[in-house]
C-alpha cells in the first residue's frame, strides 16, 4: 500500500505560529501597566492611608483604611476642623529615618500597599489656620481662637480639650494640628520646643480623608466639621 504524504508546514510557516505574543507576556504587560497607573492615581488624585495608631479615636481606629483626596485643596481653601494627611517630615519627624535604603524600601512597599502604617505621614485635625492665636484654655477648658473658646464635638469622650497649657501664634505658611484623642496624641503641642514649633508647613499637606474603606463594618464617608469662629473676632481672615 503506498503512503500518503502528511504536508508538513514550511519553516516560514512554523516561524510565524511561534512568533505570536505568548499569553503570560500579554498578562505581564497588563499587569505593569495597572500598576504604573494605580500608582499614578495614588500619587496625583486618590490615595489610601492606613490608620497606625489610636490618637484620632473616636473617629478612627487603628488599622482602618481611609480614602484621601489630593485635590481637595486644590480647589478650595483648608478650614479649621478639615482632617488632614500630611508628610511630618522636618516637623513631627526628621528628614532622615536612619534606616538603611532597602529598609525604606521594603517600608514604603509595605505602605503603599496598605499593610503597615507610616512613620513620616501622620492624620490630624486642623485646629489653627495661618494668622491664628490657640489658646489652652479658657477658664471652662475650651481651646480658645482668636480669643473666642471654641466647642469639640469630636474630641474623644473623657479628655480634656488640652491637659497642657499654650498659647501660640500660627505663621502665615503653617498649620496647627491636634488628634481627637486627646490624652495620647503627639501633636503640635508636644512639639513646641522643636524646629517649627510643631507646626507644619501648608506645602506638606497631601491631602483630605474622605472615607473609611476598610474594615467594611466601619465603612463610610468622613464628613467635613467646620470649627466656626465668629468674623468680628477672626483677625485677619
Amino acid at each position: 500500500m503506498q503512503e500518503i504524504p502528511v504536508p508538513r508546514a514550511s519553516s516560514g510557516e512554523h516561524t510565524k505560529r511561534r512568533s505570536g505574543f505568548p499569553g503570560w507576556r500579554f498578562v505581564l504587560a497588563v499587569l505593569a501597566a495597572a500598576i504604573v497607573l494605580s500608582a499614578v492615581v495614588r500619587a496625583t488624585l486618590i490615595d489610601v492611608y492606613y490608620i497606625p495608631s489610636d490618637s484620632m479615636e473616636p473617629l478612627l481606629d487603628t488599622g482602618d483604611r481611609v480614602l484621601v483626596s489630593r485635590t481637595d485643596y486644590a480647589f478650595g481653601p483648608i478650614e479649621r476642623g478639615d482632617l488632614v494627611v500630611f508628610d511630618g517630615r522636618g516637623s513631627f519627624a526628621p528628614f532622615d529615618s536612619g534606616n538603611p535604603a532597602y529598609v525604606d524600601a521594603l517600608l514604603g512597599l509595605g505602605q503603599w500597599l496598605g499593610l503597615i502604617g507610616s512613620d513620616t505621614v501622620y492624620i490630624k485635625r486642623v485646629i489653627g489656620l495661618p494668622g491664628d492665636t490657640v489658646e489652652c484654655c479658657a477658664p471652662d477648658g475650651r481651646l480658645v481662637i482668636n480669643g473666642e473658646a471654641v466647642t469639640e464635638e469630636y474630641v474623644y469622650p473623657g479628655d480634656a480639650p488640652s491637659a497642657q497649657e499654650f498659647s501660640v501664634e500660627v505663621p502665615h505658611d503653617r498649620l496647627w494640628l491636634m488628634g481627637d484623642h486627646r490624652s495620647i496624641s503627639a501633636d503640635s503641642r508636644v512639639l513646641l520646643g522643636a524646629p517649627g514649633g510643631g507646626m507644619v508647613p501648608l506645602e506638606r499637606v497631601i491631602g483630605r480623608p474622605m472615607e473609611i474603606v476598610w474594615p467594611l463594618e466601619r465603612s463610610g464617608p468622613l464628613e467635613r466639621t467646620a470649627l466656626g469662629i465668629d468674623p468680628e473676632t477672626d483677625k485677619g481672615k
